[in-house]
């Protein structure tokens, strides 16, 4: 508890505001939860009523945004202004075999994993370049490094936002602004649930299944100190480096242990 008290103190003495997309469930919830326990000043976003004004009487500016829509996008940089650190949290995902996936979650997931934060980076950049500081932070997955089987569109949506920050990283590093992705596995979330209301993916993976607390923990670490990515738990992050030089043995496991009956 002292150590989060002490990287608070660090956080707050060191950045002036937060923008959490993404914010009315899951991680993006939690962890504005987390930031307003800690007094700072928290922007969220999401599609909750409800939930929105939760957040704004524990003390957030909320904005109401579908970020699937390129004019709440515009309307939400113009009303959030520059903030000093971003949390890109949002993000849909539905499992099944690609046959079988319809066109419109196909364009749903394109849209809301991919385009969003593309679009809302290229909004908010030109004030952080211009004042030389800022902390962009992509909640990515373990998905978009080594994909599943059932999972193909969620994990090219991953696939796509961890190149793209990839590249980003390097055009933004000579303005002093830092950007790091987050790869989880899965989480103890209701997404898990929406995803697959199979149940079967929460059963395969078992222990391997995060707790938000968890996530949150390493977000609000790399608010602290900045670092190119966190891969979450660490065995997923040696599975992922296994597949780049393995990835025939990879697929052939993987195919087995999602692919059961």
């Amino acid at each position: 508890m002292k150590h989060r008290m002490r990287a608070a103190f660090f956080i707050m003495k060191k950045h002036k505001s937060v923008l959490i997309t993404g914010a009315t469930s899951g991680v993006g919830y939690a962890l504005a939860e987390r930031l307003l326990g800690e007094k700072m000043d928290v922007w969220v976003t999401g599609r909750a009523p409800d939930v929105l004004w939760e957040l704004q009487n524990n003390g957030a500016h909320t904005i109401p945004a579908d970020l699937s829509k390129t004019e709440d996008i515009i309307k939400l940089v113009e009303q959030v202004g520059s903030p000093d650190i971003v949390i890109f949290s949002a993000g849909i995902g539905t499992f099944g075999l690609a046959h079988e996936i319809t066109d419109r979650i196909i364009n749903e997931m394109m849209a809301v994993n991919v385009i969003a934060p593309m679009q809302l980076t290229k909004r908010l950049l030109p004030k952080m370049m211009k004042r030389k500081s800022g902390h962009l932070i992509y909640l990515g997955s373990q998905a978009g490094k080594v994909a599943t089987p059932k999972a193909s569109i969620y994990a090219a949506t991953k696939h796509a936002l961890i190149g793209y920050t990839d590249a980003l990283r390097m055009e933004v590093s000579p303005h002093n602004i830092h950007v790091t992705t987050i790869n989880p596995g899965p989480i103890d979330t209701p997404f898990l649930d929406l995803a697959d209301d199979t149940g079967k993916y929460r059963e395969s993976l078992g222990k391997y299944i995060l707790t938000v607390e968890t996530v949150v923990d390493a977000i609000i670490k790399t608010m602290e100190q900045p670092v190119r990515e966190v891969n979450l738990p660490k065995i997923m992050g040696i599975t992922s480096k296994l597949h780049a030089v393995a990835p025939a043995l990879v697929e052939r496991l993987g195919r087995k242990y999602f692919m059961k009956k």
